[in-house]
């Protein structure tokens, strides 16, 4: 018995470090040049700017080391920045969950047609994402004069007399930014969850059906969801990684920067103090404002990861 006891407990020990990846070799080196990139273009550059963040740089002298003065001057001192991070956190509060749902939503109808129409409604609702023409449309639709597509049609309603200036008016500036995010959001997240759905195994609808599930929401909940968690956890990843980024919406419809900074955002701002076209280059400061961003990122991204974790139980 003490033998059997003996040769069950080394079956459970776990390998050293080592004895692993000697094992699985072909499989660390297959990931080794992702690795080698990601570690090269994205683990260094968010270690290197939080490591500015305390620091003074205008990239003509070597960093000055400040401690917190940066962090404390933003949240102190710059007015700007926290019209910046209210006009964030609204965005990303409406847009982030209203996108996500509209994502899910959409991929669930479309998955119910036909293999032909599908595609190209896949096709449809996906190109705002990657057209490179999609802030014309919304600069003709919100133009501020009476050829703009929008007051010639509230014109010819007689709802208004004279022409609304739009892009140029703050109280309006949010609301036509979470319109034209909401537009373009159906891109990688609604191609991940069309994906996911095509995934699902068929059978298992059949076998809750003996078991007792009776409507497509019980199947929704208790089947089609659980059987998508990675495609629902990268797609929240992504659409609270765009609802927080928002930055080149603001620039291309509102200009940079925008009236009394009503579309200014956390990445606007970043852009302002940390860009090639910048005349400030206050990199260090920009850093600061760039970890603080990540941090946020970061934050909602563990959260909504618990809450999805626990869909489907």
């Amino acid at each position: 018995m003490k033998v059997k006891n003996l040769q069950t407990e080394k079956q459970f020990v776990k390998p050293s470090l080592k004895k692993q990846i000697k094992k699985n070799k072909v499989y660390y080196s297959m990931i080794a040049p992702f690795m080698l990139v990601f570690t090269v273009f994205t683990i260094l550059p968010v270690l290197m700017s939080f490591l500015l963040s305390f620091t003074s740089f205008d990239m003509l002298q070597l960093p000055k080391f400040i401690g917190l003065s940066n962090y404390i001057n933003l949240f102190l001192n710059d007015d700007v920045f926290l019209i910046a991070l209210k006009n964030t956190l609204i965005l990303a509060f409406i847009t982030g969950p209203v996108s996500y749902l509209m994502a899910f939503v959409f991929a669930w109808l479309i998955n119910e047609l036909p293999p032909k129409v599908r595609w190209f409604m896949v096709l449809i609702f996906y190109a705002p994402s990657i057209s490179g023409s999609a802030y014309l449309l919304w600069l003709l639709i919100f133009s501020s004069d009476m050829y703009g597509i929008l007051n010639a049609y509230l014109i010819d309603l007689n709802l208004i007399n004279t022409p609304i200036l739009w892009l140029e008016t703050p109280k309006y500036a949010l609301f036509i930014l979470i319109i034209v995010q909401l537009w373009l959001s159906l891109g990688v997240s609604f191609l991940a969850f069309i994906a996911g759905l095509q995934t699902v195994d068929r059978t298992l609808y059949e076998a809750a059906a003996v078991d007792g599930i009776r409507n497509r929401w019980q199947e929704l909940w208790y089947i089609t969801l659980p059987q998508m968690k990675s495609q629902l956890m990268f797609g929240a990843v992504m659409q609270i990684t765009n609802a927080l980024g928002i930055g080149m919406v603001s620039v291309s419809l509102l200009g940079f920067p925008s009236v009394e900074y009503s579309g200014h955002t956390i990445v606007t701002h970043l852009l302002d103090f940390g860009s090639a076209n910048s005349t400030r280059l206050e990199m260090g400061y920009a850093s600061a404002i760039a970890t603080i961003l990540f941090v946020l990122m970061l934050g909602s991204n563990l959260i909504v990861q618990r809450i999805i974790k626990r869909v489907g139980t």
